[in-house]
């Protein structure tokens, strides 16, 4: 099976991202990677297209999203750096309406909390705990989520994610859009999930949370 679709990943050598490659490809698509050090690529396959290179440059991503139909952004911010969420997905945004690629998907964690969400005590208080504790990180995932809103143009979905396990063990996933409905999910059902619906328009615009 092959599928004339190409996926552009960025974070691909991360916990999620290299399980989304593999998925991907199972199901026939092509994909190109953005990857700072080819080297740590543990997934190789010939539908694979590396682009050595990093986020912070826009040329980088320019040449990433070329011929690609969606884009699937986790990005994982790099230790005692400045956050880099918003930034990296205004310019992923702005080489997107350039190239007229209108689907994205990204991923971020189950601590952002957004206006129509009805929390429960427990994730209420653990995302006040991420806002004491790591509050550069959640200011500027705000601003991520003010960006997203005010960019109807893309069809865009944001995964709000619980503590990832690394593990190929596959269970049912549940998805809620106000409150997390459990505290872990695998890498391997994200992956699942995020490829699932990238033809799916049932969350456009929208922040599902996804768990066990």
């Amino acid at each position: 099976m092959d599928n004339a679709y190409k996926i552009a990943i960025i974070g691909g050598t991360g916990k999620v991202g290299r399980h989304i490659a593999s998925h991907a490809i199972q199901k026939g698509y092509h994909v190109r990677m953005l990857v700072r050090n080819p080297d740590k690529l543990l997934y190789k396959n010939d539908k694979i297209e590396v682009v050595k290179g990093q986020v912070q440059d826009i040329e980088n991503i320019r040449e990433l999203l070329k011929d690609c139909q969606v884009v699937i952004n986790t990005f994982g911010q790099p230790p005692k750096e400045d956050p880099l969420y918003s930034k990296v997905t205004n310019s992923i945004f702005n080489v997107m309406k350039d190239l007229n690629i209108s689907r994205y998907i990204g991923v971020s964690g189950g601590s952002l909390t957004i206006k129509e969400d009805k929390k429960s005590m427990m994730n209420r208080f653990g995302a006040k705990m991420f806002e004491v504790f790591f509050s550069k990180m959640m200011q500027d995932k705000k601003l991520e989520w003010e960006f997203l809103l005010n960019n109807k143009q893309i069809e865009w979905t944001l995964i709000r994610l619980p503590f990832v396990k690394d593990s190929l063990t596959s269970k049912l996933i549940k998805e809620n859009l106000t409150d997390m409905p459990g505290t872990k999910i695998t890498n391997q059902d994200i992956a699942t999930f995020i490829i699932d619906h990238m033809d799916n328009t049932k969350y456009v615009h929208k922040a599902p949370f996804i768990s066990h």
